[in-house]
């Protein structure tokens, strides 16, 4: 208890350091910048702004709620960063969940640690500190990683290095993003897995990929079986379901007509060059005599 007292009092100090002199604090060469960037200090939550290379689009309400509560009853364990702007102005790098928690619970400081960092810098820092993160969706990753590779200029390989995973997982999470964007989204939104959209990325038609994501939906496939039924669509073991021709409105308003006539239900198609066929299905040859007659 005494070691946090002691901190809490040094992050007071350096709170006061930083507002006699963060204004002419830009780069590390600057006086008392080694006083400031490296260190924790405590700070005014309306001076942070949030991050805008944040890769998480989403964040769960009650999740909030849940760590809010938690900073009420024990304070922000861990220390946000921050980067420092011009003036006294910071920017999240890391640590957005903890910032707006603090701010739904009306806290008006926050422990943060600050660095200097440009542009490229930042970007890299979120996304890296970002992908380390177990709870973003497939999708969120692969986005985070194509963005380091457009605009932090890596490689693939370059980017396994940063971010510490083989290069065949990076490979794995980019192709995912050469799939139809409603199978992106029923992986963001936890429909499918990641091992579903795998199992799809070699199906290049994307009707059959809607195709095969409406069955996985509709018959709850496991991965496995979702493999399999790639597998005999490419071998063309799977039969596709022609698309129902329409029918024009001269024959549709005539169907139920006949139909009634015959005492039969008929069938009728329409070719696209406008020659059409009706089917009369019959029961017996009792019945058959019976339609005949009605045809004379």
């Amino acid at each position: 208890m005494a070691k946090a007292t002691k901190k809490q009092a040094l992050g007071r100090g350096l709170s006061a350091l930083l507002q006699e002199t963060s204004n002419n604090i830009n780069s590390a060469s600057d006086k008392n910048a080694d006083k400031v960037v490296g260190n924790i200090i405590e700070i005014e939550l309306e001076l942070i702004e949030v991050n805008p290379y944040q890769p998480r689009t989403y964040f769960d309400e009650e999740a909030l709620r849940e760590l809010a509560g938690s900073i009420r009853e024990l304070g922000v364990i861990q220390p946000i960063t921050v980067r420092k702007l011009e003036g006294n102005k910071f920017q999240l790098v890391s640590g957005e969940r903890r910032f707006r928690a603090s701010k739904l619970i009306g806290s008006k400081t926050i422990p943060a640690y600050i660095r200097l960092a440009n542009d490229q810098e930042m970007l890299e820092m979120a996304l890296v500190e970002n992908i380390q993160r177990k709870n973003l969706d497939p999708i969120e990753v692969a986005l985070s990683y194509q963005r380091l590779i457009d605009e932090i200029q890596l490689t693939q390989e370059e980017l396994s290095i940063r971010v510490g995973k083989k290069r065949s997982t990076v490979t794995n999470y980019l192709r995912l993003l050469k799939l139809d964007p409603i199978l992106q989204t029923g992986m963001r939104d936890g429909f499918i897995s990641m091992g579903h959209g795998r199992a799809m990325i070699n199906v290049e038609n994307t009707e059959d990929q809607l195709a095969i994501y409406e069955k996985i939906l509709r018959d709850k496939l496991s991965v496995r079986q979702t493999e399999d039924l790639v597998k005999s669509l490419k071998s063309g073991k799977v039969t596709k379901q022609p698309k129902k021709k329409l029918v024009p409105t001269y024959v549709k308003s005539s169907i139920k007509e006949i139909s009634e006539y015959l005492g039969q239900k008929i069938d009728v198609t329409v070719g696209t060059n406008g020659k059409g066929k009706i089917s009369i299905p019959f029961h017996s040859e009792e019945d058959f005599n019976r339609i005949k007659n009605l045809l004379k």
